[in-house]
């Protein structure tokens, strides 16, 4: 099985999995560089760094509004869903929103550090004000004009 690569695995890992074939993005390889961590330089023709396609891409966005996670995952941790997607590839990932969004979207995950999600979650907004549980985020509720909260609740 090949797998992709987060940037929370790429931290927590001292070496890479033997064996097999490991894919990351360009998104990840940009936040290592931002972090200092110079571990992907080690790792050469070990990690294959490549883009997902726009259709993925997008696969995986419509997917994250349904579950709520939009709002949780950044541009790279969609990118490493959409490349795990195409690839049909296991992801290898401590972030709960994106093994939330994996186990939504059929994907194999599996965490490095962590004790990984057990169950399917979908992002709800409760009103601090009245109490009002929407399915989208808002600025404020439409009702009272109070904040908004993420909620999470199982998968209904």
């Amino acid at each position: 099985m090949d797998y992709v690569l987060d940037t929370s695995a790429l931290f927590s890992m001292q070496d890479l999995p033997p064996e097999v074939r490991c894919f990351t993005t360009p998104g990840v390889i940009r936040e290592l560089e931002r972090y200092g961590d110079k571990r992907s330089d080690l790792w050469g023709e070990l990690l294959i760094v490549s883009e997902p396609t726009s259709t993925s891409l997008r696969k995986v966005r419509e997917a994250a509004s349904r579950t709520g996670d939009s709002t949780r995952l950044s541009p790279t941790d969609i990118e490493v869903l959409a490349l795990a997607l195409e690839l049909k590839a296991q992801v290898l990932s401590d972030d709960y929103s994106l093994q939330n969004l994996a186990t939504y979207l059929g994907i194999p995950f599996m965490p490095v550090g962590l004790k990984g999600i057990k169950d399917l979650r979908r992002w709800r907004w409760r009103c601090t004000g009245c109490g009002k549980i929407f399915e989208k985020e808002m600025p404020d509720c439409p009702i009272c004009g109070s904040k908004l909260r993420s909620t999470m609740s199982r998968k209904d």
